[in-house]
């Protein structure tokens, strides 16, 4: 996993609109990289869902929260429609395959997605958090929370 201090490298991908993002239109902002292997997937959902649950504490916090995984942008587009995700861009790192998770070594080979991973970067683009879970765990929300209130 890349470690703390390390600057991630710039990336543009679509969102569930089919819509590009480019991380550099973050610059100067906190950015939670939040990875889940599979949309449509029970844990997977919570952990998403739980971003745009707590988008008020995010914003209050300077942080904008992203989701992630391997999955195409038109199956992340109708996932986002199922979990009622409106605001939270749900980043599809599709093609090339897991290449942003690659380039933060999360990226699972014999299994082809990522690890659950969540990376919290500072206004520069470096890591400033950085912790992996357990396929089957749904990530802690409030540990996140709490970091970004000490920061």
């Amino acid at each position: 996993m890349i470690k703390i201090g390390e600057k991630i490298q710039d990336f543009i991908l679509k969102d569930q609109e089919n819509k590009e993002f480019d991380i550099k239109e973050l610059k100067g902002k906190r950015v939670l990289l939040s990875f889940h292997p599979l949309a449509f997937t029970p844990v997977c959902a919570i952990q998403m869902k739980s971003l745009e649950e707590n988008l008020e504490k995010f914003s209050a916090l300077k942080t904008v929260p992203l989701g992630f995984s391997i999955d195409q942008p038109f199956c992340k587009g109708a996932w986002a429609k199922e979990l009622n995700v409106k605001t939270v861009r749900l980043l599809a790192d599709f093609w090339p395959h897991g290449g942003v998770a690659k380039s933060l070594d999360i990226f699972r080979e014999k299994d082809g997605f990522s690890e659950r991973a969540n990376i919290i970067i500072d206004e520069e683009g470096k890591v400033i958090w950085a912790k992996t879970y357990p396929i089957k765990e749904v990530p802690d929300i409030e540990e996140i929370l709490e970091f970004l209130a000490k920061k």
